[in-house]
């Protein structure tokens, strides 16, 4: 919480910052400000269409659109985070989950697999490991509920056991 002062001033500094723009997004993300997140990292990709790190870019959108359980435009930015950057494991168990939520389970199957490959360990084997991750599911109490109800909700479907 304290970050996004600091972010804000950044961005009254220089309001061409583009890390500045992705991480106040990240910032609102995490602390419940879900409808303040797309345009502020819109506005990061217009300023730096061809960053390196434009799938992280498209990836915080798309679990914006995952947590608000907007699944198609999920679904839309997350295959954009996934051609940017494919080798990002949780860009592809996020894209697994949403793929899920549809109903596209070969699909989801398909992605989370890769997940599990991509992060060459045990990280994806279970609903329980994830959550035990440190950092991993951040955020107030209202953004772990939506992470529940969606994401968590996405993997159990693509076939990610509890334990």
């Amino acid at each position: 919480m304290e970050a996004i002062p600091e972010y804000e001033t950044a961005l009254a500094l220089n309001h061409n910052s583009v890390m500045a723009l992705h991480c106040l997004g990240w910032c609102k993300l995490c602390f419940g400000s879900l409808d303040e997140v797309a345009p502020l990292v819109e506005q990061a990709i217009r300023l730096s269409p061809r960053d390196p790190l434009i799938g992280s870019f498209y990836f915080l959108i798309g679990t914006v659109h995952l947590l608000q359980s907007q699944t198609d435009e999920a679904v839309d930015w997350l295959e954009k985070a996934r051609g940017a950057l494919p080798g990002i494991p949780t860009h592809r168990s996020c894209l697994a989950a949403a793929y899920a939520l549809r109903g596209e389970s070969e699909l989801a199957a398909t992605e989370l697999a890769e997940a599990r490959r991509l992060s060459g360990g045990d990280l994806f084997s279970s609903i329980t490991r994830l959550k035990a991750h440190p950092g991993a599911w951040w955020g107030v109490p209202k953004i772990r509920a939506l992470f529940e109800t969606t994401f968590f909700a996405g993997l159990r479907k693509a076939g990610m056991p509890e334990e």
